[in-house]
């Protein structure tokens, strides 16, 4: 059913997106929402961006570790969608005026190449749908100012989603632990942090079999071919013009992500 409320916060995030102008946080700006108001509000801008023509080629799982639910003041994990539009290939300079706040974190990547449709997955029917998995950096970004955010905030502004940057060697899933695999990152040459797969929910196929069981309550399948990133393994650290991030997992490579100086 139709909800005036949903649509007029979807459009003010949407508006943030055009104008590059982030909002106040919503309890603030719109009154007390749900969780179930946030996901509702996220799903009006995904049907938004399908409508122009952008589609959909996975999920992203939000904060997994326990650094990023301190860092952002939240006790649980969210998701968001990952478009077309949000895949910036490595070492290409990425436009820095398509973000506000751009913030960046190393993850894994699971490629699927089977479906996954929950409730009811189970460790093993994730491990089985896998094809492969790759190195990632995520940039997350906020439409909400100065990242004052909460569980409802993050989750209606579609997970805090920004975009995702690949690595280009795929590792077959039993060819490594993920739950062991060290990462280390780096912004401009400098050790930005550090962490393990294990800080993703303890494992992150764990991570994986959550967002699929959690989508499938809404009606919603992981699809083969698509891109599913199951979370932080580190705090987030700042992403901004001209910087240059790189993350290296063990057993997976390393990838890198440059943010484009604006002319």
């Amino acid at each position: 059913m139709p909800n005036p409320l949903h649509d007029q916060v979807a459009d003010a995030l949407l508006g943030a997106y055009a104008s590059g102008v982030p909002i106040s946080p919503l309890q603030d700006k719109f009154g007390p929402l749900t969780i179930d108001d946030a996901y509702a509000i996220q799903l009006r801008q995904v049907d938004s961006w399908l409508a122009s023509g952008r589609r959909i080629l996975g999920h992203k799982v939000g904060l997994t570790s326990a650094a990023m639910q301190r860092q952002l003041g939240v006790n649980r994990p969210d998701f968001g969608h990952l478009t077309d539009t949000m895949f910036f290939a490595e070492n290409a300079p990425i436009d820095f005026e398509a973000f506000l706040q751009p913030r960046i974190e190393p993850e894994v990547a699971f490629v699927l190449k089977r479906s996954l449709t929950g409730p009811g997955v189970t460790v093993a029917a994730a491990v089985a749908a896998v094809d492969f998995v790759l190195p990632a950096l995520e940039v997350i970004d906020s439409r909400i100012a100065d990242w004052k955010i909460g569980i409802v905030d993050t989750i209606a502004d579609n997970a805090s989603s920004g975009g995702v940057v690949l690595g280009s060697r795929p590792v077959r899933l039993a060819d490594v632990d993920l739950r062991l695999a060290g990462c280390v990152i780096h912004r401009n040459g400098q050790l930005a942090g550090t962490g393990a797969g294990g800080a993703v929910l303890g494992s992150p196929i764990d991570a994986l079999v959550w967002v699929a069981n959690v989508l499938g309550v809404h009606g919603v399948t992981l699809e083969a071919g698509h891109v599913i990133l199951p979370g932080s393994m580190t705090a987030s650290i700042p992403f901004g013009e001209g910087d240059v991030v790189t993350t290296t997992v063990a057993g997976l490579g390393s990838v890198t992500a440059r943010m484009g100086v604006h002319a």
